[in-house]
């Protein structure tokens, strides 16, 4: 892992990694944090490691809990070049979506399905390298947070990655594959799911939720569009303090863009 830039602010240390050809962002506390609970967040779909709402909260989850939160750029997004074929993915389902068409919800997860594929062995190699940090380390609690594209990534990768022992997902397109590693997560479950997403009918997030195995899951279901999360309180902010811990004296914090 090679660094790229180094920053201090509001008690937030941020550094900027490169990684065999990754590129992600580390955000920790500025004081003593080591054996703090590490929690990846996967961006939203279209943005990038750095879009202002998801940096806000993973601002907040590391000065409200103590937290190293990390993320990184999915292929074809950020500072990572976007194949011809992703492309193409993307402008057809923007097309069948503005149609009104059927195939947008195939479209959509076919797409999904090929970043996750090739996002989960990268944020297993980015793992390696963020537990080798001496503030991280190897006993560190993992979470993982992320809906839609993120939320396809981080099921795939939770279903075969032990290290992670808590998850937030929201208004993931449900295709088979995805359903098959569902039905293997047991780890602790939140699932946000808006009532009134266009491009994500609710049938599909229920039927995901129904596929978790985990005995520990809520589902979370508010009025809203496509990544319309409230922030009024609806929404259980203890998840993962409860789940992975905090350091003494933080509490609170829901980093799910």
């Amino acid at each position: 892992m090679h660094f790229t830039s180094h920053t201090t602010s509001n008690g937030v240390v941020e550094r900027t990694f490169a990684l065999d050809g990754i590129t992600g962002v580390l955000w920790s506390p500025d004081s003593d944090s080591q054996g703090a609970p590490l929690i990846l967040a996967g961006h939203p779909g279209g943005m990038d490691k750095k879009a202002p709402q998801h940096v806000a909260r993973a601002h907040s989850a590391v000065t409200a809990d103590g937290c190293h939160v990390a993320s990184i750029d999915l292929p074809g997004h950020g500072d990572r070049p976007r194949s011809s074929q992703d492309q193409r993915r993307i402008d057809g389902f923007r097309k069948a979506r503005d149609e009104g068409s059927p195939a947008f919800g195939r479209i959509l997860s076919d797409y999904c399905q090929s970043v996750a594929e090739r996002a989960v062995p990268e944020w297993q190699v980015a793992i390696d390298a963020l537990q080798a940090l001496p503030d991280v380390g190897v006993h560190a609690p993992i979470g993982y947070s992320g809906a839609s594209l993120s939320g396809a990534v981080g099921i795939t990768l939770a279903a075969i990655e032990p290290r992670i022992t808590a998850a937030v997902f929201g208004w993931v397109s449900a295709h088979d594959t995805l359903l098959d590693a569902a039905e293997r997560l047991t780890i602790p479950i939140e699932y946000l799911l808006p009532l009134d997403d266009k491009e994500i009918p609710r049938e599909f997030g229920l039927e995901l939720f129904d596929a978790f195995a985990s005995q520990d899951k809520v589902l979370h279901a508010f009025p809203g569009g496509h990544h319309q999360v409230p922030t009024d309180g609806r929404i259980d902010t203890r998840f993962f303090p409860r789940h992975l811990g905090t350091l003494p004296g933080r509490r609170r914090t829901h980093i799910l863009t």
